[in-house]
């Protein structure tokens, strides 16, 4: 499968982050502040899948709580991103061998519990170290409530934007007083735009770049413009597909023009490009600190609301407390100091280009100084998120059945209302077949046959 995570992190790893830990291993990220550990009275095991740019600024933040808590030696360990990490965190909690503290990308919380793999947050705990569900955006908040209780913590959400070089759009006319791009309500509107771009750029570049061959962006994309039409899933007691043919193929439509309409040169280095005087591309907030590092005059806003319908595909990271037989007493509150102090100081967390979850970060004079955080930050009231199902989240088996799909239609090997169909015809299997994930096996699920 595409890999646009690992392609981000060596984006970020050159400038000046970690590399990603090797397969199923887990490499402590020392810090210098280990030496701690000697005088502390309480430890905490901590996994994530933070590496790159994101893992350096998870240390920055870890190093913090060690100096303000030196009674809790944390121990830190990066696992490999994707469904490796998820493998291993479901094996150690079916084992009884979790961590105190983990992460997940919050659509796979769902595949995770109820159940035996993940264990309830205590919401007062939490109110005590001073994180309430009052300090949420509600929608994300409740993402992570499962049979009324919360399993996860969100850190941020990460949003796919609409990156524009200022530069071009100037002599295109296409920026607005505020210095920012035009707003856009209408496919024709979006195209338009293109047109004039196109006109005003560097011969040789595409006008946009829209990772047309990966399954991964395809697929937020897909979501994005789904949501902004107003499309749905499934009922709400998830026995019945109600996924829109009609919808969905007007979306699929409008992805594939960018091709047939030569504004798209299929598998062209995106960023590259865009860092080269490409007027647009699509990509992940994660882009932010690559595009800042090369010096570009740029903006950043969430995807065009081009169905009329304002939202952009967006995802969490989420602190989690993997399954431990019997958890409680000193490692479990510190797990939960440990996740309320890092969300309540997700400044630093924002220089990777996320929006913090903890909202009275946002309002804060350093936050809005962030230039282009603060100019997407609307998109946490404006999240395209999939369904609330097992098979959803980041590298689950929704995205890995349906992406290809969706590619097939953009570069031309499928038609759209084909494309469809088909799509419709694999969620009705999917919501038909069993979660793999349900605690008593550790097996990752794959495509259903």
């Amino acid at each position: 499968m595409g890999r646009p995570g690992l392609n981000r992190r060596h984006l970020l790893t050159a400038a000046g982050g970690l590399a990603v830990a090797g397969s199923f291993g887990f490499a402590a990220l020392g810090t210098g502040a280990d030496a701690l550990a000697s005088s502390a009275n309480t430890r905490v095991r901590y996994w994530n899948l933070f590496s790159g740019g994101d893992g350096y600024n998870m240390i920055t933040m870890l190093d913090a709580f060690r100096a303000a808590n030196p009674g809790i030696d944390v121990k830190d360990s990066t696992l490999q991103w994707g469904n490796p990490f998820y493998t291993k965190l479901a094996m150690a909690a079916a084992g009884n061998r979790a961590p105190d503290l983990g992460v997940m990308h919050l659509g796979r919380v769902t595949g995770f519990s109820p159940g035996r793999l993940l264990d309830p947050w205590d919401t007062g705990l939490l109110a005590e170290y001073g994180v309430r569900k009052e300090d949420y955006n509600p929608a994300l908040w409740n993402r992570g409530v499962i049979d009324g209780k919360l399993y996860a913590l969100p850190l941020d959400i990460h949003v796919q934007l609409c990156f524009y070089r200022k530069d071009v759009l100037k002599k295109a006319d296409l920026l607005g007083d505020d210095g920012r791009m035009v707003p856009v309500t209408s496919t024709t509107e979006w195209f338009d735009v293109l047109k004039k771009a196109r006109k005003a750029q560097r011969k040789g570049l595409q006008t946009v770049g829209l990772w047309t061959n990966d399954q991964n962006f395809q697929w937020w994309f897909f979501v994005t413009f789904y949501t902004q039409l107003g499309g749905t899933w499934f009922d709400d007691a998830h026995t019945d597909v109600t996924f829109d043919v009609d919808k969905a193929t007007e979306v699929l439509e409008f992805l594939r023009r960018h091709v047939t309409d030569g504004y798209v040169v299929p598998g062209a280095p995106t960023g590259e490009q865009f860092v080269n005087g490409a007027p647009f591309t699509w990509e992940g907030n994660w882009s932010v600190p690559v595009f800042s590092g090369a010096k570009l005059d740029y903006g950043a806003t969430p995807l065009p609301p081009v169905f009329g319908k304002r939202a952009t595909h967006a995802e969490s990271h989420a602190f989690v407390l993997p399954h431990q037989a019997g958890r409680g007493g000193a490692a479990n509150e510190a797990a939960h100091r440990l996740a309320a102090y890092v969300v309540q100081h997700a400044q630093q967390w924002a220089a990777g280009g996320h929006i913090p979850a903890y909202t009275p970060t946002l309002s804060t004079d350093a936050y809005k100084k962030l230039d282009p955080q603060s100019e997407y930050v609307s998109a946490m009231d404006h999240q395209a998120t999939e369904p609330k199902v097992w098979f959803a989240g980041s590298t689950g088996v929704l995205a890995q059945d349906l992406g290809p799909i969706v590619v097939s239609s953009t570069m031309g090997s499928a038609k759209p209302d084909a494309v469809a169909r088909r799509m419709k015809d694999r969620l009705t299997r999917l919501l038909a077949s069993k979660n793999p994930m349900d605690g008593r096996t550790a097996a990752q699920g794959g495509a259903v046959a």
